[in-house]
């Protein structure tokens, strides 16, 4: 046993502050400074690391640097992010001194410090520590920046600052990925519908108008972006918009590979081309009675609202104008005055936008779900990226939550590091000088509380309908007097201030109630229930938990009056939603074995190589570093109990039943040559880094075993060999023994033969060869088909030997005509599907099928062939596996390739592989699939050639809107009207191929635009109308 002032070893180490000679705030901050400047942004405080942000790219995620840290041996590394990725993933299979636990990465810091950044960088290492070879983690990587695009957006301190929580869980069976889950807490819907200076609106609004073509803008009505107050008419530059036109292919790329299905995506964009529709409708008072009515400026917006909402714009206007109620039968209806219509507005606004991120969070669950039994048990890695502590110049009720999720989060924080550590020494008994701490427990409780905390006192005063902002300022005066930690605000300012472990923070009270109460306007679920834009009506028939997640599966009971009893006071306030969600997450958090990221920001002005000492000292002394690295030299993070120990390092004594007792820890220690470690009453005492070099003694005896197990199987094997061997030449050498006998008695009977007198044998006629009867001629023979599996049914695609030879359909040979004819039928029908929703898929521009038309792409090279599988995902999208980009087509996907390469070798599609061109293919049925040749030919026409089983379901109606939709798809409206008459279908062309589906949309969407933006004439052809408003939703949806 060594005294536990032992100094930690110093090699690998230079980035180690808890071996820091002298600990004082001058040391830890010149030591960052120093490492910073050296763009060393990483620095471990123990197994703590501190992550500083650059604020520019730096070369330290490349490939070469992932594959340093694939191993869990990175003590002789520097510090890095992907070390504590790797800790985690090893430490979940059970490598790190424990059996297999839960893990959880708590990244933390001020908004602005790096936290998602970090989040991104820890995902990727994970995958890449994975191995697998699914495209599960590629899905994975790319629910970040479809998150980001939905729910982060610029602030004055960031530019991509999360507007919400989230903590991410994969699940792993051993040692591969199987699943995920997200879990979001508290969107800023109020950033939808008002942003403060210097603030936007949520990125994919920016997006949506710098990556939309000029055609989808018209087809989702959306006009010129300075136009819409909710994005504050501001735009940005030419150079910003090109950025933004890249990530919202981004996007569209991420909900491909995700598996959105295009519909959904197409329906999501129209309902946020209604949220900003809608916040531009504006009100005024009525002269007779000053009840609210639109303004007639905006009769248009109006319009255009109830169009991409798909409902009726009179209903809309109802819900904006007034409220109804029923009493004894009778409907009385309440109008809004200015104020509070403007406020219904902004609600449903609000409410959508909500709903719309709430779904893609559960589609992202309910695709990314693990696909193994329930009994299978799966190992844990949470990684937890939530929004940073804020104190801007005015805080509103957003930014009180999210303080109370960061005062939480320190709270953990300080009871794994501090309170845990500290109160294990008291127990057995160790000498220890207590580390006083900030601790913020007061604070907690005077926020949290039952039933007189902070929150508690607001939902109370949300629940009586004539309170105000001001009556509840005045009861936490009342009830919060001579609290410490809360503070009144001073003069008429209707505030209060709370003095935060960061900080002391003033809330600006107004809003807290309206915000808090989260209402919606009576009779909207029940107008976006029956809304025909399907998505819009799956957000409002859903159910809301207690956590305020949305479940689109699970139905609310609808009951009558439920439309004016659904805003009632039993349901869940904003707060109480937001307390459910943050126990939730304490308790997953507190069942795993957590890791910490402390994000630092250098400066508050963004600037790369600058460090700003007083910025980056208030961090460290809120975040309590000083203390957290003397605790970390001082003190023993590892402290597992004589069973678990003796349990997990019995290998290192040798020996069979080891018992788990405080003697054999001590016997297994000394043969371990281990010093620093203090023996307890009932456990041991470790320093952070003694886990590691117990590792490295277990992997040296591992390596052993492997070396004895090598030469015993050598050793068996061979033993095995020489057996056979013997076995074999003994059982030839018998063979060869009976393969003698028999010779002698053939030679035997030979001789015997020879003795007798032979007689002649007759010998039988030869018959005379007769013709065939069926075939006289060569080429009248039939064809062979090829060799096939008798579980695949006959194609038409087999080869011949003789092409002019006619090409019977195999298994008809004993077919009545009836039974000959229907299969005919079902045959042409098969043509028929393929040429309308597959060929233009896959068909170059002259008509002709591509050589590499199969699932698999070969690459021929000298002495080697590679080959890249390509998985058609639900969603009909096109992927090759492992790559990180989803293709609408094939053609698109192999296009693509012409220029960027195929991981990981980077091959490019430019040089043939040895395939011969299309003109060696056989299915000749489809290599021009026209309709005029098979007009010419005088076979029947598609639409004709259906089975009866098909004919039965379709309709010419069905058809047509079926026509209609291909056009729609491939943005050809002019030339459908020449498709009708020509019966020839339009050639691809490069252009087209990217394009993505256009929304169905009320006809009238085209008169609602050209009101607004009061043009004389229509400058669109009469057939894009007539085409817009035949395809309605229930001609086009799949029975």
């Amino acid at each position: 046993m060594v005294s536990r002032g032992e100094p930690c070893p110093a090699a690998g180490l230079g980035g180690d502050l808890a071996a820091l000679a002298e600990l004082d705030e001058a040391a830890l901050l010149g030591g960052l400074r120093e490492r910073f400047l050296r763009q060393q942004v990483y620095t471990d405080v123990g197994d703590i690391l501190i992550a500083m942000n650059p604020f520019q790219p730096l070369p330290l995620y490349g490939r070469e640097v992932a594959k340093q840290y694939l191993c869990h041996e990175s003590s002789a590394l520097p510090p890095h992010i992907f070390a504590v990725a790797s800790r985690a993933y090893h430490a979940m299979l059970g490598h790190r001194g424990s059996g297999p636990r839960s893990q959880c990465i708590v990244i933390s810091g001020e908004s602005g410090a790096g936290k998602t950044e970090s989040t991104k960088l820890l995902l990727q290492h994970i995958m890449n520590l994975c191995k697998g070879n699914s495209q599960l983690e590629q899905q994975i990587l790319q629910v970040n920046p479809l998150l980001e695009a939905f729910g982060n957006a610029q602030t004055v301190v960031n530019d991509n600052s999360s507007r919400f929580g989230k903590y991410i869980q994969l699940r792993f069976q051993k040692n591969t990925v199987q699943g995920a889950k997200l879990s979001e807490y508290l969107l800023e819907k109020s950033r939808v519908v008002q942003q403060d200076t210097g603030e936007r609106n949520f990125h994919i609004f920016y997006y949506m108008f710098a990556g939309l073509s000029s055609e989808e803008k018209e087809m989702y009505g959306l006009l010129d972006p300075s136009l819409y107050r909710y994005i504050s008419g501001r735009f940005g530059t030419q150079d910003i918009a090109q950025r933004w036109k890249h990530k919202y292919k981004e996007v569209c790329n991420a909900l491909d590979m995700v598996g959105f299905q295009e519909q959904e995506q197409v329906d999501m964009q129209a309902v946020l081309a209604g949220v900003l529709s809608l916040g531009n409708v504006t009100f005024e008072p009525e002269e007779s009675n000053g009840s609210a009515k639109v303004s007639e400026a905006s009769r248009g917006w109006l319009k255009a609202a109830a169009g991409q909402f798909g409902v009726q714009e009179d209903e809309l206007l109802k819900c904006l104008i007034c409220t109804v109620s029923v009493t004894r039968g009778e409907q009385i209806l309440r109008f809004h005055t200015q104020q509070q219509a403007e406020d219904a507005r902004d609600s449903i606004a609000k409410v959508a936008y909500g709903r719309v991120f709430g779904w893609i969070v559960c589609k992202i669950n309910e695709l990314l779900a693990e696909n193994v039994d329930a009994e299978v048990e799966l190992g844990e890695i949470g990684i937890l990226d939530i929004f940073g502590f804020e104190n801007f110049a005015v805080n509103r009720f957003e930014q009180f939550c999210i303080n109370l999720a960061n005062e939480q989060l320190q709270h953990f924080f300080n009871h794994h590091i501090f309170q845990l550590e500290q109160a294990a020494y008291k127990e057995e008994d160790l000498p220890w000088e207590t580390i006083t701490f900030n601790n913020n427990e007061p604070t907690l409780d005077l926020l949290l509380a039952k039933p007189l905390g902070l929150l508690s006192l607001l939902d109370e005063q949300s629940a009586f309908p004539q309170a105000t902002d001001k009556t509840f300022v005045d009861k936490l005066n009342n009830s919060f007097k001579g609290n410490l930690h809360f503070q009144p605000g001073r003069g008429h300012v209707l505030a209060f201030s709370i003095i935060h472990y960061a900080g002391k923070v003033q809330y600006t009270a107004e809003g807290f109630l309206e915000k808090n109460r989260d209402t919606l306007p009576a009779n909207v679920r029940g107008l976006f229930i029956n809304s025909i834009t399907p998505l819009l009506s799956v957000l409002f028939k859903a159910t809301v938990s207690r956590t305020g997640t949305l479940m689109p599966h699970v139905k609310a009971k609808v009951r009558a009056e439920a439309d004016n009893k659904f805003n009632s006071t039993r349901k869940q306030s904003a707060g109480a939603q937001f307390r459910h969600s943050l126990m939730v997450l304490m308790e997953r958090m507190y069942s795993a074995n957590p890791h910490f990221v402390r994000c630092i920001k250098p400066n508050s002005q963004k600037e790369p190589n600058v460090v700003d000492s007083q910025v980056v000292l208030q961090q460290l002394r809120y975040n309590g570093l000083l203390e957290t690295i003397r605790i970390r030299r001082d003190g023993f993070s590892w402290r597992p109990s004589f069973e678990e120990f003796a349990e997990r390092y019995a290998i290192l004594l040798v020996k069979p039943d080891v018992s788990l007792t405080k003697e054999s820890c001590l016997e297994i220690l000394q043969r371990t040559e281990l010093t620093g470690w203090i023996c307890g009453k009932s456990r041991l005492f470790f320093k952070y880094w003694h886990q590691e070099q117990l590792v490295k003694c277990v992997e040296q005896l591992e390596r052993a075993a492997v070396v004895i197990q090598k030469a015993f199987r050598g050793f068996r094997c061979r033993k095995s060999y020489l057996k056979l061997v013997a076995e074999l030449r003994a059982k030839a050498q018998l063979l060869q023994e009976e393969a003698e006998r028999e010779r002698s008695r053939q030679l035997a009977l030979e001789a015997e033969a020879q003795k007798r007198i032979s007689f002649p044998v007759p010998k039988p006629r030869k018959r005379c060869p007769q013709s065939s009867p069926h075939y006289s001629d060569k080429s009248q023979q039939p064809p062979v088909p090829r060799p096939r599996s008798k579980l695949t049914e006959s194609t038409p695609f087999d080869n011949f030997l003789d092409p002019s030879a006619p090409r019977p359909v195999l298994g008809t040979e004993g077919q009545t005509g009836e039974e000959a004819k229907m299969r005919e039928l079902k045959r042409g029908a098969t043509l028929l599907w393929f040429k309308e929703t597959q060929a233009q898929k896959v068909m170059q521009d002259d008509g002709a099928f591509p050589s590499w038309l199969h699932g698999m792409i070969s690459r021929r090279g000298e002495n080697r062939c590679r080959h890249y599988l390509i998985e058609m995902q639900p969603n009909a999208r096109y992927v090759i596996l492992g790559e990180d980009r989803a293709h609408a087509s094939l053609t698109e996907l192999v296009r693509y390739h012409q220029t960027v390469g195929i991981q990981p070798f980077m091959e490019k599609l430019t040089v043939p592989c040895g395939q011969k061109s299309s003109e060696s293919l056989d299915h000749e049925d489809l290599e021009s699939p026209t309709l005029i040749e098979t007009a010419a030919k005088g076979e029947t026409p598609p639409e004709e050639q259906l089975s009866p089983s098909r004919s039965s379901t379709s309709t010419p109606g069905s058809v047509a809107a079926l026509k209609s939709m291909w056009f729609r798809r491939t943005k050809n409206w002019p030339k459908q009207q020449s498709f009708d008459k020509s019966k020839t279908k339009p050639i691809l062309g490069k252009e087209k191929e990217s394009e993505r589906a256009l929304p169905c949309l009320h006809s009238s969407m085209q008169l609602v635009m050209q009101e607004i933006q009061q043009l004389s004439s229509s400058s669109l052809n009469t057939s894009l109308r007539k085409c817009n408003g035949a395809v309605c939703m229930e001609d086009v949806e799949p029975k």
